[in-house]
């Protein structure tokens, strides 16, 4: 009987292709958006990533990581004091201009790391030596850095090149791939002292600390201790993570945009495969009757209509996720729009999928279980 509920199916191409095509678009646009807010995202968190440490000391007024107020630079020297605190030092996180080949200039993300321990380092650095960075005038450049600075070259930037940053000559000793900046900014990183020599002079020039709590602390422990201490506010990467995410979600209409957008591809879906199946179970009434006729229970019919149903579903599902696969690595290796793809987003998309198969068949049953046998006889 279920083979025979195969060729009822299959037997109808076109209400068959249209149920595929509207899941595999349902399927395609509830994942490649979900993908691309994911992506912005882990964007608006690229500091985190860029600059990996358990304790991130800022002013107390700072609720996210893409608006940093200055601190004074005793203020170093207060958090190392704190009962708890194995170790903290300095960074200076600003925004410079670099002037291109071309005369042209560009917005870079300046990040100064300690001078003795560089904590704060590029994620992954890909050539060049990260103790060079300690020489005069020396940066390390991610590579959306190197795309974007070497316009106006006959070849790109490499170890070696300079470039003006702030009127000053920068000397690459270094390549790293890193996060993308949620406004697109590439990252230039220096030491804390070079840093500061690139950038205009300011009363206060310190952006954040960075710490790691002591043996025996717990990092909430740690990180209330220097809040007690200090006055100033203390994140664990976490805490600071979430913090940025919530603060997006709750300031901007980005949220809202993506997320309309992921309803609209689940109601589509709905809309198309409801009404399709239910198409199709209305002009199949005649042999569904005939079944029963021949003492076809109403449940076996009801897992007949299942079967097709969910049948139909695992080939859109699968046709719309190669799609989006594809996508995400063209996206990957362009380096935009963002894409990010955790397994929960396809396990999650795969049942709200199933859920729209199950709320179609629902549609088809009511009318089967109501099918009287007769109806083979009328004319």
């Amino acid at each position: 009987m279920y083979h025979l509920a195969l060729k009822m199916l299959l037997g109808d191409r076109a209400k068959y292709l249209m149920l595929v095509g509207g899941l595999t678009f349902a399927t395609m646009l509830m994942t490649q958006q979900c993908g691309v807010f994911f992506g912005l995202l882990k964007w608006t968190t690229s500091h985190l990533s860029n600059m990996r440490a358990k304790l991130w000391v800022v002013d107390r007024k700072v609720e996210q990581a893409n608006e940093l107020k200055a601190l004074r630079d005793t203020d170093v020297n207060r958090v190392r004091t704190v009962p708890g605190v194995a170790w903290a030092v300095p960074v200076y996180v600003t925004v410079q201009s670099a002037k291109l080949a071309d005369g042209n200039f560009k917005p870079v993300m300046l990040v100064g790391l300690d001078n003795a321990t560089l904590i704060g380092q590029p994620p992954v650095l890909l050539r060049g030596k990260l103790e060079s960075v300690r020489l005069p005038n020396s940066v390390i450049v991610d590579e959306l850095a190197v795309r974007r600075l070497s316009s106006g070259r006959a070849k790109p930037l490499d170890l070696g090149d300079t470039f003006e940053l702030n009127d000053k000559e920068a000397r690459i000793v270094g390549i790293c791939r890193a996060d993308k900046h949620f406004f697109g900014y590439p990252y230039v990183y220096s030491t804390y002292t070079q840093a500061l020599q690139f950038a205009p002079k300011q009363r206060k020039m310190l952006s954040l600390i960075l710490a790691e709590p002591a043996p025996g602390w717990s990092l909430d422990d740690a990180a209330a201790a220097i809040e007690a201490a200090t006055g100033m506010k203390a994140y664990t990467e976490e805490k600071f993570f979430w913090a940025t995410i919530w603060w997006y979600f709750k300031n901007t209409g980005i949220p809202i945009a993506f997320i309309s957008t992921i309803a609209l591809g689940f109601i589509v879906g709905m809309v198309i495969s409801g009404q399709t199946f239910y198409a199709f179970v209305h002009e199949n009434l005649r042999h569904l009757g005939a079944l029963k006729a021949m003492g076809a229970s109403n449940g076996l019919l009801v897992r007949m209509l299942l079967l097709q149903a969910f049948i139909v579903g695992f080939i859109g599902y699968g046709l719309g996720a190669l799609l989006v696969v594809g996508f995400g690595r063209a996206a990957v290796a362009r380096g935009e729009p963002p894409f990010m793809f955790p397994w929960q987003l396809p396990a999650a998309t795969f049942c709200l999928v199933m859920s729209i198969c199950a709320l179609s068949a629902v549609l088809g049953i009511r009318k089967v279980v109501k099918v009287e046998p007769a109806i083979v006889f009328r004319g």
